[in-house]
């Protein structure tokens, strides 16, 4: 085989990882974007809820706080969620497990989302006494 030969055939397969890596890729970079966004803008979003729900100073125990969504089973960011509850509570949460399933014959689809204490899915320990209070959709 000459040099060319061989130049073409290492361009076709770099080609072909390319392609088979951009979903992969694409994921990365949504989630990282999702990560980003959440980090630096999570009180200034989570104060933008709390203004347009009216639940500022609502009480001294209860708070609220954006967190991550982590799709159980790939542990990739799905997006964000304001939780609420009491402040010791709420300070633990880390993310927010998002578990999907299917009920009954019909089919019917359903998502749970729990309040955790890390950012892992690899064990999901709830918050107790915290819930979801808002849904955050963010264009990437």
């Amino acid at each position: 085989m000459n040099n060319r030969k061989i130049a073409m055939v290492g361009a076709v397969l770099c080609l072909g990882a390319a392609v088979s890596a951009a979903p992969q890729l694409d994921k990365i970079l949504k989630g990282g974007g999702i990560m980003f966004a959440v980090d630096k803008f999570g009180p200034d979003i989570n104060k933008a809820i709390n203004t347009l729900t009216k639940t500022n100073n609502v009480g001294t125990e209860y708070e609220t706080k954006v967190v991550p969504v982590l799709s159980v089973g790939t542990g990739s960011y799905a997006g964000a969620v304001q939780v609420a509850g009491p402040r010791t509570a709420v300070e633990k949460v880390k993310a927010v497990a998002q578990i999907e399933g299917k009920f009954g014959p019909l089919g019917i689809r359903f998502k749970a989302l729990i309040p955790i204490a890390s950012k892992s899915v690899s064990d999901i320990k709830r918050v107790p006494g915290v819930g979801v209070s808002g849904i955050l959709d963010i264009k990437l």
